[in-house]
């Protein structure tokens, strides 16, 4: 019985590692909406009405598509619209930023929207915001983004596209 009560006493801090752990991993991405896209804001910011009739604003992880004033930035926005409006879409949230809007990866059955939006040149990877989702997911982001420059797709066809960033960092300074 002392051997027993000994060995619980030793194991038990590990479990409770262990758990918080596999919590805190859970947590990041248990968050799952599921609804009807209701609103394309922008390239990257649509909303999502889900079954309980509750509005959720969706800022999209990891890409930042060109501000509608910018070049390229109504076209983001129409190909996302063409991709998910009125159509129901799943969102793995993995954060909620300073606005107050959920922050996730948008999925259409099983095709990765954020990631077309990048295949499709309409998005940067947003490489200060990429270490939010898992590594095989970011490598994919970036070898999509490679992918378009390489093909002149979508922004990429300008000599010098202006990443949103900057775009909005001048836009500030006026």
């Amino acid at each position: 019985h002392k051997q027993m009560t000994s060995l619980i006493r030793s194991i038990i801090p590990q479990i409770l590692l262990l758990l918080s752990i596999a919590t805190f991993s859970l947590g990041v991405w248990a968050k799952d909406i599921t609804g009807i896209v209701v609103s394309v804001a922008d390239g990257d910011t649509i909303t999502v009405l889900s079954a309980e009739k509750k509005q959720f604003k969706i800022r999209m992880a990891a890409i930042d598509s060109p501000e509608k004033a910018q070049a390229f930035g109504q076209r983001s926005k129409q190909h996302l619209s063409d991709l998910v409006y009125k159509k129901e879409v799943r969102v793995q949230v993995v954060d909620v930023d300073r606005y107050k809007r959920h922050v996730g990866v948008v999925f259409l059955g099983d095709q990765n929207i954020n990631q077309a939006q990048v295949e499709a040149g309409f998005a940067w990877v947003y490489r200060q915001f990429v270490k939010n989702i898992p590594k095989p997911m970011a490598k994919a982001f970036l070898d999509a983004e490679a992918s378009a420059k390489a093909s002149k797709a979508g922004l990429w066809a300008d000599k010098d596209p202006v990443p949103p960033w900057d775009w909005r960092r001048a836009q500030r300074k006026n």
